[in-house]
């Protein structure tokens, strides 16, 4: 049997506090035990709030810390060139001496790309054009001259100036709930984000088949599916839903009503790998079932929960 994969927790920046108030939470999630600080990508509000920008962000987070990894959740790949990109993430992980996590994906809320006035591609075409651009930014960051000649992009002796400090390139997170994604993210991440909600109309749908563990079996098949013999090599990620409380079928039942899952039992919810409620030691019982039935090992909560849930980080980080 393998060894598990040791837990890794993360936070999602999602609060835009002013810059005093921005710092000191920053500071303070470190000193929590948490392992990363990820920021999104959106220039609207829509389902997360307002954001500060990623790439700011994430080297004020590295000036501001000493051992705390920075990154995207996610970067879109349509919004910057891989060959601008690959420039300003080696910058970043150079810079904090290489605790850069690349987090990047195809893109998915279409009202963004409305808003902005950019084509909203279909499904295939974004990741096609992912998929070039993760070849792109790999060959970058090893150092050699790129020559590429694909449907999207087109690259003719590029080096990368300055490179990366992680070898042979910084960690990549790839996030999916279908098929295409997730066998792309099994064959060409460091770690693969298993979504559990659904993203594919181009806004974002809780429909809680997505949750059922049979649907995140076939999710973790198709990952396997794409990573072939790696597979065992890659950290498996979720965003999890977390509720603390002493009273667990009756937080349930809210939950149950909070999202119109009228037909659902308590029982089925509490199955639901990427659903924790109970007290904190239940929650840190239940991760590790959970690492051992689908091998997740890293979590990834919101900033909001970041100070209530730093106890479990602290029994759980690193073991």
């Amino acid at each position: 049997m393998n060894t598990p994969r040791p837990f890794r927790f993360g936070v999602i920046n999602e609060q835009l506090l002013p810059a005093a108030a921005w710092r000191q939470q920053l500071q303070a999630i470190e000193a929590w035990g948490y392992d990363t600080f990820l920021i999104r990508d959106h220039v609207v509000p829509d389902y997360f709030g307002d954001q500060y920008g990623p790439i700011a962000a994430m080297m004020a987070a590295a000036s501001l810390t000493r051992r705390l990894r920075v990154g995207t959740m996610v970067f879109d790949n349509d919004y910057r060139h891989p060959a601008f990109l690959a420039k300003e993430c080696a910058t970043i992980d150079a810079l904090s001496d290489g605790r850069f996590e690349l987090g990047i994906g195809a893109g998915w809320l279409r009202r963004e790309y409305d808003l902005a006035g950019l084509p909203f591609d279909a499904a295939g075409t974004r990741i096609g054009r992912l998929e070039e651009a993760l070849h792109i930014l790999k060959t970058l960051w090893a150092g050699e001259a790129c020559h590429f000649t694909g449907q999207h992009y087109q690259i003719s002796g590029l080096t990368c100036v300055p490179l990366p400090v992680q070898r042979p390139h910084p960690p990549i997170l790839i996030g999916g709930g279908q098929r295409r994604m997730l066998t792309l993210a099994g064959r060409e991440a460091t770690s693969v984000g298993v979504l559990t909600t659904s993203v594919a109309s181009g806004s974002l749908s809780d429909d809680y088949r997505e949750r059922l563990p049979e649907a995140v079996v076939e999710k973790l098949n198709w990952v396997r599916e794409g990573a072939g013999e790696r597979f065992a090599e890659i950290e498996l990620s979720l965003i999890p839903t977390v509720i603390i409380t002493d009273e667990r079928r009756h937080a349930t039942e809210q939950l149950i009503t909070q999202r119109g899952w009228a037909e659902l039992s308590a029982e089925t919810v509490w199955g639901m790998p990427s659903v924790f409620i109970g007290n904190l030691a239940h929650i840190a019982e239940e991760m590790q079932q959970r690492r051992e039935q689908y091998g997740f090992s890293y979590y990834i909560f919101s900033d909001e929960q970041a100070k209530q849930l730093a106890p479990l980080v602290a029994q759980l980080a690193n073991t």
